[in-house]
């Protein structure tokens, strides 16, 4: 079996699917590894390192493409990327299908078998090929936010922990997620006056015990988003529905209550956002201000940790990786890992021509494939 990555071309991407030490497990299992030139140099890994591990280097992405079964990335695949997907081949990354109808028709129309890692399960619960870049992400959302609080990037001039004498900024975190616990966590270390809204009573429980009173918890509903909203000066969207668009929970008629130059940081920007007046940014231009709010949406957020966020990612999408890969030598093909691992069937999104994950299909208005028909 091939496997193969490329470089990653989205806006300030430098993280990678492969690492050169993820390359030696999968050419040790007897896989060939094909790596793009250069895709490794935003974590440090070089062309030699791969070459040492076992890979082959080829020039271009399309090499990669035509000649691997199974190619895993980071990033949901760019356009000129999806004109190379075909029919019989296996993609693993992220994909964020629900609120990118483009990318979905054209993961359709290609064939290709599309596996996300968010929505890959856990036997314990949860979605733990998304938990480590939440975890990075949750934190980078604090650093960011506290940047752009900053008043020569067009906040409202707040220093998140406060001096003695001037009171601390106030950090309202809506969900109390892996996105929302390590947003409160790195807030709760600056000094700030932090709050996490959250719908489940057991999240709450946990959060409370967990902060000892350093960061305070209340049940999220219309009336508390309201409320709140209106006191802090920092605002990290933090919510999840696995597969499915992020749920609007800020309006901008809310907007109206902050005080300028506070911030946003939507974290679920890559679902499409929480926040009513969210759309994408790129860590080129990453804040836009919407009547007197700045908000901060960059789609790649660990992106901008590169290294960090690639050992952490590969670290649990490589048993994955390598039991499709394996099985696609096998008689049952890709179909028999899905069906040895129910977890790992979760994360299949599209198949030959279908769009399989209820969740997505439903967003977007497609007659979804049952799963098991799909396994055979």
């Amino acid at each position: 079996m091939r496997v193969g990555t490329v470089r990653e071309v989205k806006n300030h991407e430098y993280r990678v699917g492969l690492t050169p030490e993820s390359v030696r497990e999968i050419a040790a299992h007897g896989h060939e590894v094909l790596v793009e030139s250069g895709a490794g140099d935003g974590i440090g890994a070089f062309d030699a390192d791969y070459v040492e591990a076992g890979a082959t280097i080829v020039s271009t992405a399309a090499e990669v493409f035509a000649q691997c079964g199974l190619v895993v990335k980071v990033k949901e695949p760019q356009p000129a990327e999806r004109a190379m997907l075909r029919e019989g081949q296996v993609l693993f990354t992220y994909l964020h299908l629900a609120p990118d109808p483009e990318q979905t028709a054209d993961l359709v129309k290609s064939g290709v078998t599309a596996i996300a890692y968010e929505t890959v399960t856990g036997k314990g619960g949860g979605l733990p090929l998304l938990k480590p870049m939440s975890q990075v992400a949750g934190r980078m959302a604090i650093q960011a936010g506290a940047t752009a609080l900053q008043k020569a990037t067009g906040g409202r001039g707040v220093l998140l922990g406060g001096v003695p004498g001037v009171l601390p900024g106030k950090v309202l975190v809506i969900g109390g997620g892996v996105v929302g616990f390590n947003a409160a966590q790195m807030a709760v270390g600056m000094g700030a006056d932090v709050t996490v809204l959250d719908r489940d009573a057991e999240v709450l429980e946990r959060l409370d015990n967990h902060f000892e009173g350093r960061a305070k918890t209340r049940f999220s509903n219309r009336s508390t988003v309201a409320q709140m909203i209106g006191e802090a000066e920092l605002v990290i969207g933090a919510v999840l529905v696995p597969g499915a668009a992020a749920p609007r929970l800020v309006t901008r008629e809310m907007l109206s209550t902050m005080k300028p130059g506070s911030v946003l940081v939507d974290v679920a920007i890559d679902q499409g956002g929480c926040f009513e007046t969210s759309h994408a940014t790129t860590h080129d231009d990453p804040t836009y201000v919407v009547d007197g709010i700045v908000h901060y949406c960059v789609a790649n957020m660990p992106g901008a940790v590169s290294r960090t966020s690639t050992y952490a990612l590969n670290n649990v999408t490589m048993p994955h990786a390598l039991a499709i890969a394996d099985a696609m030598e096998g008689p049952g093909g890709w179909q028999q890992a899905l069906r040895d691992d129910p977890h790992l069937a979760a994360g299949l999104n599209v198949h030959a021509g279908k769009v399989v994950h209820p969740a997505v299909a439903q967003e977007l208005g497609y007659d979804a494939t049952s799963l098991a028909a799909t396994l055979g």
